[in-house]
C-alpha cells in the first residue's frame, strides 16, 4: 500500500475534505472485510464480483432489472445494488461474504447517497424527479424533495455538510439543496449533460462532468445559487470523477473516446491523458484502497478496466456481464460513505 507520507506538502498545508481517505485509513467497521470489486451489469441484471488480487470474477448473482450502481452504506456495513426498472429495489450485499440479501422494494432508485451525518439515505429517483430521504437502514421514505429539473442523477456535499449540489442530465441544470431547510435554494442552467459531481479537496468548488460539453464545469461551492467559475476540456463523453488517494489529482473518465484525463487540483488543468489501446468506454468506478489503481466499468465494452495510476497504463481488461455501470471497489479508506461508488469522508 502507498504510505500516508506520499501526501504532498502542498496537500498537507491546506485542510482537505479527503483528509481521512488516505491509503490505509480504514474504519474499524470494515475490519475483516475482504477486498472485492462489485460490478452491476445493467443489461443482463447481474452483479459480477471480482477478486482484485487475482483479477478474476469469483461470483455472479442475479438482481432486479437494470442495476445501476453498487453503493456502500454510510456505516460501511452494507452495500446496496440500485435497480430502477421492473421490480424497483435496493438489494443489500453483505461485504464480508459478498452474498446478496432480500431486495428492499424502493421507488425508482437510480442512485443512492447518504447525508453526511448518517441520518438519512437519499434515493435519487431520476424518473420521478425527486430525492427521497429514507431511514438509512430500512430505506423507508421519511420525506421527499421534488426537484425542478429532469434527470437528476449525481451529487456531492459541501465541506460543512449543510448543502449539496446535484446534477440533472436531461435538462442541463445544477441544483443547490439546503439539507436542514429541505428545499432547493439555487438553480443554474449550464446546458449539456451534467453527470458526476465531486467537491475539491479545499471545499471551494465542485467539479461537474459534462458528457455533452466534453469536459468538467467548475462551480463555486459558496452562496445559495450555483455559479460557474470555469470549464476544463477533458475528452469526449466526460462522465466519472475520482480523486486520487493523496487528493492532489482528479481522474476523469471520458466514455466517448476511451480515455482518462488527469486533472491537477492545484492548477485546475489537465496534466496527463491515459488512452485505452484500441478504444473503449470507461464509465464509473473507484480508486483502489492503496491508490495505485483506478478501476472503471466499460459501459459498452462488457469489461472492467484497471489502470495503473502511476504510469497511466491499462493493465487489465476483465470480462464481466452486459452493460457494466456503477462499479464499486470495497472496502475503501474513510470514516463513512456519502454514497455513489467512491465518495468517502
Amino acid at each position: 500500500m502507498l504510505a500516508l507520507a506520499t501526501l504532498s506538502s502542498s496537500a498537507l498545508a491546506q485542510p482537505s475534505v479527503y483528509a481521512h481517505t488516505g491509503a490505509g485509513m480504514f474504519s474499524p467497521a470494515v475490519k475483516g472485510v475482504p477486498e472485492r470489486v462489485y460490478v452491476p451489469n445493467g443489461l443482463d441484471n447481474t452483479v459480477s464480483v471480482i477478486d482484485p488480487a487475482t483479477y478474476q470474477v469469483i461470483h455472479t448473482f442475479q438482481v432486479a432489472n437494470e442495476p445501476q450502481h453498487v453503493v456502500p452504506s454510510h456505516d460501511l456495513k452494507t452495500l446496496y445494488v440500485a435497480s430502477d426498472q421492473g421490480q424497483e429495489s435496493l438489494t443489500p450485499i453483505d461485504p464480508k461474504t459478498s452474498k446478496p440479501g432480500k431486495p428492499i422494494p424502493t421507488v425508482d432508485p437510480y442512485n443512492l447517497y447518504f447525508t453526511p451525518d448518517g441520518q438519512y439515505g437519499i434515493v435519487v429517483a431520476e424518473n420521478k424527479r425527486a430525492l427521497n430521504f429514507t431511514d438509512p437502514h430500512t430505506m423507508q421514505v421519511q420525506f421527499s424533495i421534488k426537484v425542478p429539473c429532469r434527470g437528476i442523477n449525481h451529487m456531492d456535499f459541501s465541506a460543512d455538510g449543510k448543502t449539496l449540489l446535484a446534477a440533472c442530465e436531461f435538462s442541463g441544470d445544477l441544483l443547490r439543496i439546503d439539507l436542514a431547510a429541505r428545499t432547493v435554494v439555487g438553480k443554474i442552467h449550464v446546458g449539456g449533460m451534467p453527470q458526476d459531481v465531486k467537491l475539491s479537496p479545499d471545499g471551494q468548488v465542485y467539479y461537474v462532468a459534462d458528457m455533452m460539453a466534453n469536459g468538467v464545469r467548475v462551480i463555486s461551492a459558496a452562496g445559495k445559487a450555483p455559479k460557474k467559475v470555469g470549464f476544463v476540456a477533458t475528452g469526449k463523453g466526460t462522465h466519472g470523477l475520482y480523486p486520487s488517494r493523496d487528493a492532489t489529482r482528479l481522474f476523469i473518465s471520458n466514455r466517448g473516446e476511451g480515455t482518462v484525463s488527469v486533472l491537477s487540483f492545484a492548477t485546475r488543468e489537465v496534466i496527463r491523458r491515459w488512452v485505452i489501446p484500441g478504444g473503449g468506454s470507461p464509465d464509473m468506478g473507484s480508486v483502489s484502497p492503496d491508490g495505485t489503481q483506478l478501476w472503471l466499468s466499460g459501459r459498452y465494452s462488457d469489461v472492467v478496466y484497471v489502470f495503473d495510476t502511476r504510469s497511466g497504463k491499462l493493465t487489465h481488461r476483465i470480462k464481466v456481464g452486459k452493460g457494466p455501470h456503477g462499479l464499486t471497489y470495497f472496502p475503501q479508506p474513510g470514516r463513512y460513505s456519502l454514497g455513489h461508488t467512491d465518495n468517502y469522508r
